[in-house]
């Protein structure tokens, strides 16, 4: 297994003055695979938002395109989600709330300015709930995918804490019933998004 970008310490300078500093892609990928791999290949499971930045770097590699027009292109222009970008400059744009974090002290430390290239294909999407609302419903209604492959996309093996994953989602039973999503963030910022099935109904939290 590819090691997790976001559980080394070569991030911590982020919160403390340095919320700025922005990474390369490939940057990213350094200072993952400078630790060894967490188990081989096939014998356990964990998160990966390293591989979400190579497969970053994949889509820049087949289309010969930045990976923020490929997005534009194929998935925020089609669904019309208007308010929903991938930032390309050290700071959010436009009206947006505030993140905050507690960095090794009781207050809260305000990490609005953290430049969302240390999330890069991983966590720089900013949005709203009703555009994450929004992509949910054509991604599980189908409007997004060939059926073949949101067939492939729900094929899940078993995850943390009762949840099964598949390619870039994940499923849990509730009491109403199955549910199908992910929950993502960045320093300062978490969210939550899960959907029927058919994508027809929706529950999304942002904090």
């Amino acid at each position: 297994e590819i090691p997790e970008v976001r559980e080394w310490d070569a991030f911590a300078p982020f919160v403390h003055g340095d919320l700025a500093h922005a990474w390369t892609p490939r940057e990213l990928v350094a200072v993952a695979t400078s630790h060894a791999p967490l188990f081989a290949p096939g014998t356990g499971y964990a998160y990966c938002n390293t591989c979400y930045v190579l497969l970053g770097l994949m889509i820049e590699a087949a289309s010969d395109n930045p990976l923020n027009a490929e997005l534009r292109q194929r998935i925020l222009e089609p669904l019309r989600l208007r308010a929903t970008s991938f930032p390309t400059t050290p700071r959010i744009a436009g009206r947006h709330a505030h993140g905050y974090m507690r960095v090794g002290q009781p207050s809260l430390e305000d990490v609005t300015a953290l430049n969302p290239s240390w999330g890069w294909a991983a966590g720089a999407i900013v949005s709203t709930p009703d555009d994450v609302a929004r992509f949910y419903r054509a991604l599980l209604g189908g409007r997004l995918l060939r059926p073949k492959l949101l067939r492939a996309m729900r094929t899940t093996v078993a995850g943390n804490a009762g949840t099964r994953y598949g390619l870039g989602i994940g499923t849990l039973r509730l009491p109403c019933g199955t549910a199908w999503g992910h929950q993502g963030g960045i320093i300062g910022y978490d969210a939550w998004a899960l959907a029927s099935p058919d994508g027809r109904r929706q529950t999304v939290v942002f904090t």
